[in-house]
């Protein structure tokens, strides 16, 4: 563990970014939305089967889904690195197969914060789904409209405060993510150091308490935001929707 050490007054806490601390704020950002986006239509789909599918395993399958929650994030990356690393059970076929490498690469970074952040969006979703009316889904059934019509054009959009919520939550808490990230990704300069991984590295680095400083400023900033434009996003969309 690195000493702690008193952040000094120095002119370097005033100036700009540098080009590798914007470099990880650039590299957070497309992490996260890339993880959002790779997320987004598994959760959905996940949130409509554990809320209104009844079937023989249900309650193990809803512990599974959350189950990143409770693990330590080191644990998740070192499964997704056994699974889907050069050497993995999966990772190994799609390598020779397809030459595809998810360890230690930017998609793999995007992969390992989509799986940490997956049971908020699950979640989220799958409140917002139960607190459709299901009375006007089974008016629209009454007069002809068939189950992809009906989510499409009545669950769907009752849902949006869920999905938006759940997205946002995702992407704000994506951008701190670090654990699962530094054990499957690694902390590689330009491909997978994002914003906690560099604050990690400036805290390991002699006289970096100033750049440490500027990146725990930003990551609060990022996170703060994120959740604040979460909160208010939906409240619009509830305005909109009259609920």
């Amino acid at each position: 563990m690195p000493e702690f050490r008193g952040v000094s007054r120095s002119p370097t806490m005033s100036a700009s970014l540098s080009p590798a601390e914007l470099q990880a704020l650039r590299l957070s950002l497309a992490v996260a939305a890339r993880s959002v986006l790779f997320s987004l239509p598994l959760a959905l789909a996940c949130a409509w089967v554990l809320g209104r599918v009844r079937f023989p395993g249900r309650t193990f399958l809803d512990a599974l889904v959350h189950l990143p929650l409770v693990l330590p994030p080191v644990a998740v990356g070192y499964v997704l690195l056994m699974l889907l690393g050069a050497q993995g059970v999966m990772g190994g076929w799609l390598h020779r197969t397809f030459g595809l490498q998810l360890a230690f690469t930017t998609a793999g970074a995007a992969l390992a914060t989509a799986v940490m952040t997956f049971p908020l969006m699950v979640r989220a979703m799958r409140l917002s789904l139960e607190h459709v009316d299901r009375g006007l889904e089974d008016a629209a059934r009454t007069l002809g409209a068939g189950p992809l019509d009906r989510f499409l054009s009545i669950t769907l959009p009752l849902m949006l405060p869920g999905i938006l919520a759940g997205a946002l939550t995702a992407f704000a808490a994506g951008l701190g993510e670090f654990g699962a990230v530094i054990t499957f990704a690694a902390n590689v300069p330009g491909v997978t150091r994002t914003l906690p991984l560099a604050l990690y590295t400036a805290m390991q680095t002699p006289d970096g308490d100033a750049q440490a400083l500027r990146l725990a400023l930003m990551s609060f900033a990022l996170g703060l935001g994120g959740l604040l434009a979460a909160e208010a996003v939906v409240r619009r969309v509830r305005r909109t929707l009259g609920r």
